[in-house]
C-alpha cells in the first residue's frame, strides 16, 4: 500500500481523494510542511516512504538526482477546478497505481 503527500499546488481535496480510494495521503499543509522548500517536502516523503503528488517540475527533476528512493506523480495537466482535477485522476489513478507497483519512481501525467 502507497503513502502520498501532496504538494502545495494542489488542493486538500485530492489528498482525501486519495484516502477514499484506500491509501494514506496527507496534504503538505496537514504536516507543517506548506511554506517549506521543495528539499523539506522531498525528506519528509522520503522518511513517511510517501510519493509525492505536485505540479512542480522541480521534484521531478529531484527524482535523477536524489539518493533517496521517492517516488513522484508529476500532474501536467493545466490548471483546472478541483472537480474537473479530481475526475482526471480517476482516470489516470489505475495506470499511476500499476506503475508504483511496478517500481517507477517518476509518473508524468499529462
Amino acid at each position: 500500500m502507497s503513502r502520498f503527500l501532496v504538494d502545495n499546488q494542489l488542493p486538500a481535496a485530492l489528498a482525501r481523494w486519495i484516502e477514499a480510494q484506500g491509501f494514506q495521503a496527507e496534504h503538505v499543509l496537514t504536516v507543517d510542511l506548506a511554506k517549506s522548500p521543495d528539499y523539506a517536502i522531498w525528506k519528509q516523503a522520503a522518511t513517511l516512504s510517501a510519493v509525492i503528488i505536485s505540479k512542480d517540475k522541480d521534484f521531478a527533476q529531484l527524482t535523477l538526482v536524489r539518493p533517496e528512493l521517492v517516488a513522484v506523480v508529476w500532474l501536467r495537466f493545466g490548471n483546472c477546478r478541483t472537480a474537473v482535477l479530481l475526475s482526471n485522476m480517476a482516470l489516470v489513478w489505475p495506470e499511476i497505481i500499476r506503475q508504483l507497483d511496478g517500481g517507477a519512481r517518476l509518473i508524468e501525467v499529462q
